[in-house]
Order: C-alpha cells, then structure tokens, then sequence
C-alpha cells in the first residue's frame, strides 16, 4: 500500500507543475500577440523575428553554458535543430507577423488555435502517437475549439474565407501546422537538457532569420524605431522566446505533442484577456464562458489516459520499443 501512493502523490505533482508550466507558457506567449502589436508598426517584421531569436539564442547559450552544459558537436544534431528552429520559431513567427498585417487578430487567433487539430490528424495518419488518442481528448480539442470561437466572437470564424485575404488566413494556418509538427520533432531531444535544445534551435532560427532580413528588409536602411517598439522586441526575445522555449521543451517531454500544443487555446484566451486590459478591447460575458470552456478542454486533453486493469499477463516491453535518437 505505502509502496503504491508515493509514485501516485509524485505523478499527481508532476502534472499539477506541468499544468502549471502550460499556464504560464500560455500566458507568456499569449502576451506576444500585445508586444507584437507595439513593435510591428516601426519595425518590419522579418527584421523582429529576426532579432527576437537573435537576442534569445544569445541568452539561452549564455545561460546551458553557466549550467556546465556543453552545445554538442555532431552535424546531425545540428540539423535537427535546424528543422526545429524553422518548424518552432523562424517560419511561424513570420508567418504569423505578415498574417496580422492583413487579418484580423481575432480571425488570426481562431486560426492560431489549430495546432491540436493537426496533431491529432497527423497521429491518425501516420500513427505517432496513437495510443495517446482517447475520445476524451478529442472531445478536449473540440471544446477548447469551440472555448476560442466564444472567447474571441463566435462570429469571427465566419471571416474564414470570405472577407479576409485568403492568402493571409493561409500564412496563419501554415504557423499552426508548424506549432504541430514542432513538439513531434521536438521529441527526439528527449536525451537533451532543454535549455541546450533551445539553444541550439534559436541559434539556427537566428542564422535563418538574420540573412533574410539583410536581403529583404535592409533594417540598417530605417528609421530607428521608438524606445517603446525596442523594448517590446527585448520583452518578446527575453520572456516570449527565450523563456519559453526551455519551458516548452521540458512539456514535450512530459506532456507530449497533444498536450503542448493545447496550450495555443490558453494562448488565445491569454491575448484577448490582456488585450482588454491594456488596449481597451470590448470584454463580455462570453470571454468568461469562453475561457471556461478553454480550460475544460486543457484539462480533458492533458489528463493522463486512466490505466487499464487487465485480466491476462502484461506484455513484456522488447528492447526496440525504446525510442533512441534516430527514431
């Protein structure tokens, strides 16, 4: 008896951090719809992304080296990072920064809100990760779908495709498709601590991102932006990527894909909560039934699947059931 409680008390624990942590995640990068709003109007967007992971890749190697870690040296790690700096950082975040320049941000945080649809579409593709699927957690997808619709408007995912530049509405749907493969690449750092993979996934973002904005932005060519748009950038490399990014490695190790990617309804709900509070945006009643929905569907996504008592002998794991590097 006292030898089953102890790991039942420390997985309840666990989960109640890694709720927490989703929260925080949630909010910190909920917040960047706010201080991207602040920035964009001066500083171009490619040029931001570029900087935001620029200074945030700086950090965080600062940071795994004061921890004694060492950035590894194989080529093949370096190119996983590379897929995942792209998938995770350098193309959604411009995506997204163009996206808003043509959409509505209510529009765009209903598109935003997809990630867990995709994942949940590619695990019934592929099969990765199918045995995480439960009816629960569709039925968690569903609401914290429907939880944004109400959140933002329930009228504005009738914006979808007709008034709205399509293209735009395409560029923040392909962010979404990105936020899902990102966790699914992102498990096979598993073995990494999470402030070196997000170091290393930062640092190819910013080499992506820096050669870009030279060639198409010229930022040596502008205006110099305002002292507020300057530290908007700061706040959005600091806490909004550098900050969250080991956060959200250490969640696709415990939470998974699904349960990580949740975290985009949170997000939305985020930006439209602060949005009324420091833009003076219409707040109503269906914001609070929105975001209560959202965390219902939060909950039922990352609860753990119940185990399930069986009558036969369990099946011995074989050793190739392990999931290694190159998986």
């Amino acid at each position: 008896m006292g030898t089953q409680a102890r790991p039942t008390t420390s997985g309840q624990t666990t989960l109640a951090l890694d709720i927490g942590l989703l929260l925080l995640l949630s909010l910190i990068w909920g917040s960047s719809f706010t201080l991207i709003k602040v920035a964009v109007p001066t500083i171009p967007p490619i040029t931001m992304v570029a900087a935001r992971v620029t200074i945030a890749a700086v950090l965080l190697i600062l940071i795994a080296l004061a921890q004694g870690h060492a950035l590894p040296r194989q080529g093949s790690v370096w190119v996983a990072f590379c897929v995942q700096g792209l998938l995770q950082s350098a193309l959604p975040f411009t995506l997204i920064s163009w996206g808003e320049m043509h959409i509505a941000s209510g529009l765009a945080g209903v598109l935003n809100a997809t990630p867990p649809m995709f994942v949940l579409a590619i695990a019934l593709m592929t099969g990765h990760g199918r045995q995480t699927i439960s009816g629960r957690r569709i039925v968690g997808v569903a609401l914290g779908l429907f939880g944004v619709a109400v959140t933002i408007g329930i009228d504005a995912p009738s914006g979808i495709g007709t008034a709205a530049p399509p293209l735009a509405q395409v560029a923040v749907l392909g962010a979404s498709l990105c936020y899902a493969l990102a966790p699914i690449w992102g498990q096979r750092f598993s073995e990494l601590p999470a402030v070196v993979t997000a170091a290393g996934a930062m640092s190819c973002a910013g080499m992506l991102m820096l050669p870009a904005a030279a060639i198409l932005e010229q930022p040596w060519t502008l205006t110099p932006p305002p002292p507020q748009a300057v530290a908007a950038v700061v706040a959005l490399a600091v806490v909004c990527t550098a900050l969250a990014m080991v956060i959200y490695f250490r969640l696709i190790r415990t939470l998974g894909p699904l349960g990580t990617t949740s975290g985009s309804y949170l997000r939305a709900g985020f930006a439209v909560a602060l949005g009324t509070a420091w833009l003076d945006e219409r707040f109503s009643w269906s914001s609070i039934a929105g975001m209560a929905l959202i965390l219902a569907g939060v909950v039922a996504i990352t609860m753990p699947l119940p185990i399930r008592s069986a009558q036969r002998p369990p099946v011995r794991p074989s050793p190739s059931s392990h999931a290694g590097w190159n998986n």
